[in-house]
């Protein structure tokens, strides 16, 4: 009876997302900590065995089905969200960071686990359990069981706010990125963008009544601008809004776009937020509030920093190996990017008429330069890749790699938009099945990502299979025709796909360890950018592209020169990821937030160390850098570029045996995907490559051997 009054209390399949409301998340909510805590009170009892069977398989599959409730309330939270579900959710997080703080606090349980490790019939568990056992005590120990009374209380509080603040932090970038547009009325104002791009806009406009264009910062609009907007105004303005948000510059943002929209239209078309709501907006605060908790939580754990905490379960050693390894990798970007850099204001001087490229001239002066370099555009290539065929050309990739086939099927989902796939064995099991939510949205948070509804584990009626989300921001469709994929939205879309395969292949049937539970943070990225590395193979390609209007598939000498541009201003690429890993790994390492320095004086210090291009001042970046203040990343952005070293030789081997060769694909799905977190990393990557990893594949992937050419 409560499965049927309340879907987020029905385990018995998949998420029933179309009755999901907001009042059904506390009682939910409070029913299954309920029964968790009472459990746990059971569990706990002296006379309790301290076995696998008896005691951590039942606090396992209790967490399960809590984490399967909270986890349909965030994922709505994040691409359906509402100011009713928003409430609802603000009102429930605390219950919930309470329950797994003071389950990680747990004195009994700390020692159950500790029992079971010490007890004879630890020898006999599998692989997997024996690993989550171990990675169990020394998550208690992060989590702070073993302090004293106080500072347990006080850690708990740290934990529960902190949670707050990266919810706080992640709605004040969705709030003003929604809130900052520009209208133009003006025809000629937006020469140079392309049409698909300003039919979109002009319907937007449209849905309000309005007359003109509606340009906004979501990226299917915001890229495009900045790519092709001959109007070097409206690409600062746009520019101007993007850089400021959620911070204490974005109320100027507002006034430079009125006054562009003035002396555009002739006319101001809408009048810019309230102060207060602007001010209420700034993640200046949060992000030193959050920073200061991060370094109080680490001290009271006993480490120096939080970077030292974090580095507990990853791959790397210490902060200083990191750092090390970011900074060589620096040294030997720095003169590619320098290079980079000289080009392009080069040719900006000569053929644009520009005595300086500012940062809003940097996409456009880069694609004019892409242009007369390789004789094509980004909008030329987006023709030849409908979304359709690219997900045809992908599956079609990974069923001959993998010898899996996967097919769409019918399953109830939050949005019209969104689609459901299966994926089934050569002899015809069900493997996984996954969301495709492929468009950007008003309700629905920026950027990419997979995210699991359900992982693979072995139950009384049998093996639960795994489901994932995979959730993209495209452009929709528009006129009657497919939605267009840039090369990059390419990229995006399978590189989100390696991390759902990383979760939907697993062979690992305890929950702990199985898909991407348990990988190492630093290595969780192998699958994903591994998988981006086929977009650039021309028997892949050729299977995904089709012309929008003609049908006819993209020459291979346009694919040619976009082989040939693969590394344009890679430099400058690698030394702007460096900067934000080496930001953040300082942020979180040597960075005292009581010191008196902010961490905007930090990252201009980091930036005159790496950087070719500076910014201007009133530029926030970190007011939305959301990975590491709202996301999982924090102390561990560096591991974009650590696991890009094991995806890049990963794939040498591909190179070497043949791109398209099912023997080394049925390797790497047995050695990499299939198991999991169940063994370390390093571990997989070994059995899969023969060897230690080499960097060399991605200096070589990246076009960054031997001395650069000088600027042409």
């Amino acid at each position: 009876m409560l499965m049927d009054a309340n879907p987020l209390l029905d385990f018995s399949g998949l998420p029933r997302f179309a009755e999901v409301k907001p009042e059904h998340i506390a009682p939910a909510v409070d029913q299954l900590l309920a029964d968790n805590r009472a459990l746990i009170e059971e569990l706990t009892r002296p006379e309790t065995p301290a076995t696998w069977d008896e005691f951590a398989q039942p606090l396992e599959d209790a967490n399960e089905r809590l984490g399967r409730a909270w986890g349909v309330v965030g994922h709505l939270h994040a691409v359906l969200d509402s100011p009713p579900l928003r409430e609802a959710y603000k009102e429930n997080q605390p219950k919930i960071v309470q329950y797994w703080t003071a389950l990680g606090q747990n004195l009994a349980l700390f020692e159950k686990y500790k029992a079971l490790r010490a007890g004879p019939a630890f020898e006999h568990l599998t692989g997997a359990q024996c690993r989550i056992v171990d990675n169990e005590i020394r998550d208690f120990r992060l989590s702070g069981a073993e302090l004293a009374p106080a500072e347990k209380a006080r850690f708990a509080e740290i934990q529960e706010e902190s949670a707050k603040l990266a919810t706080s932090f992640s709605e004040n970038m969705l709030d003003s990125t929604n809130a900052f547009v520009v209208y133009v009325t003006d025809r000629k104002a937006l020469t140079g963008i392309p049409d698909d791009v300003l039919e979109v806009a002009r319907a937007a406009a449209e849905k309000e009544g309005r007359a003109g264009w509606k340009l906004v910062l979501h990226i299917p609009c915001y890229l495009p601008v900045m790519q092709y907007a001959e109007n070097r105004g409206l690409r600062e303005i746009m520019y101007r809004g993007s850089v400021t948000r959620a911070s204490g510059e974005f109320a100027q943002a507002f006034a430079a776009e009125n006054e562009f929209e003035r002396v555009t239209n002739g006319t101001p078309q809408a009048a810019p937020p309230a102060p207060e709501a602007i001010a209420a907006w700034d993640d200046t605060p949060l992000i030193e509030r959050i920073l200061g908790l991060r370094q109080e939580a680490a001290r009271l754990l006993g480490y120096a920093s939080f970077a030292e905490v974090s580095l507990v379960p990853k791959m790397a050693e210490t902060p200083r190996h990191v750092l090390d390894f970011l900074e060589d990798l620096a040294r030997k970007a720095k003169p590619y990017g320098e290079r980079d850099w000289a080009e392009l204001n080069a040719f900006a001087a000569a053929e644009l008429g520009l005595a300086q490229v500012e940062a809003w001239d940097v996409a456009f002066a880069s694609e004019r330069l892409r242009q007369a370099r390789y004789a094509f555009s980004d909008q030329e290539v987006k023709q030849y890749f409908p979304e359709p065929k690219v997900l045809a050309g992908m599956f079609r990739l990974v069923e001959t790699l993998y010898g899996i086939r996967i097919e769409e099927a019918a399953a109830e989902t939050w949005d019209p938009t969104v689609r459901f796939f299966n994926i089934t064995d050569g002899g015809g099991e069900l493997v996984g099945s996954f969301y495709l939510d492929p468009y950007a949205r008003e309700t629905k948070r920026g950027g990419a990502w997979m995210d699991e509804a359900l992982t693979r584990r072995r139950t009384p009626s049998g093996v639960q299979r795994p489901v994932a989300y995979l959730v993209c921001n495209f452009s929709a469709p528009v006129g009657g025709k497919p939605a267009l994929l840039t090369h990059d939205d390419v990229l995006t879309l399978f590189h989100e796909f390696g991390h759902g395969l990383h979760h939907l292949l697993t062979k690992v049937e305890s929950l702990g360890v199985s898909g991407i539970r348990g990988v190492e943070w630093d290595a969780v990225e192998l699958p994903s950018q591994f998988m981006e590395n086929f977009c650039w193979e021309w028997d892949v390609v050729r299977h995904m592209s089709a012309h929008v209007d003609s049908g006819a598939p993209l020459a291979r000498v346009l694919f040619d020169k976009m082989l040939a541009a693969k590394n344009f201003q890679s430099g400058m690429q690698t030394l702007r990821q460096l900067e934000y890993a080496l930001f953040d790994m300082r942020l979180h390492f040597d960075f005292d937030p009581a010191a008196g320095r902010t961490p905007l004086e930090l990252l201009e210090d980091v930036r005159r160390e790496v950087a070719v291009a500076m910014p201007p001042a009133y530029n926030r970046f970190p007011n939305t850098f959301s990975h590491i203040f709202a996301g999982g990343y924090s102390a561990g952005y560096y591991s974009y570029k650590w696991a890009e070293v094991l995806s890049a030789d990963a794939y040498s081997l591909f190179e070497e045996k043949g791109v398209l060769d099912p023997a080394t694909g049925a390797r790497f799905r047995d050695e990499i995907l299939a198991v999991g977190g169940s063994r370390p990393a390093i571990e997989s990557f070994r059995a899969f490559r023969g060897r230690e990893p080499s960097p060399e594949a991605l200096l070589r992937h990246s076009g960054m051997t031997g001395a650069p050419a000088a600027p042409a």
